[in-house]
């Protein structure tokens, strides 16, 4: 027996009360309340969330993964999800998953009730995430995340193998 009873459960209570609200800051619209349910419970390799989205309001910002894998499953209210430039409404059952490399996605809630929904997905050292309609690449490495402006982007010539 552990000394720590509920390092591997989370009853609906503690996910409620330890629940959060995340925005992202490149997305004024950005405003999701919830839990990462994954990493409370010691998953290192694995993200598992809970998310509500308000009336009005949107998940982070429309991106694509080279690397992680990302899934999404409506359990209650309606959304607007874009995946890879095409829009769809999604309500509860429905699942969408962005495999690699490069399925870009977003979701939004245009409607009058709240969206709620798990999502999760690989959680790698490395990562490349491209944020195309920002015009910006993100990388993701063991000592921290840098972001880089695709525009400033310039060509690597052929090496030299003599």
């Amino acid at each position: 027996m552990t000394d720590r009873p509920n390092l591997y459960l989370l009853r609906a209570s503690d996910i409620a009360a330890r629940s959060q609200t995340f925005s992202h800051p490149w997305n004024p619209r950005s405003e999701m309340t919830g839990y990462q349910m994954g990493k409370a419970t010691g998953l290192e390799r694995t993200g598992v969330n809970l998310a509500r989205l308000a009336p009005g309001k949107e998940s982070f910002v429309y991106h694509s993964h080279w690397l992680e894998e990302e899934w999404i499953y409506i359990l209650k209210g309606r959304g607007v999800a874009r995946i890879d430039g095409a829009t769809y409404e999604v309500g509860p059952g429905d699942f969408m998953a962005f495999p690699t490399p490069g399925v870009a996605h977003h979701l939004t809630n245009p409607f009058d009730e709240e969206l709620v929904y798990l999502m999760g997905g690989e959680n790698r050292e490395h990562d490349i995430a491209d944020f195309p309609e920002l015009g910006k690449r993100m990388f993701k490495y063991p000592g921290g995340v840098d972001i880089f402006d695709l525009a400033d982007a310039k060509p690597f010539g052929p090496l030299d193998r003599a």
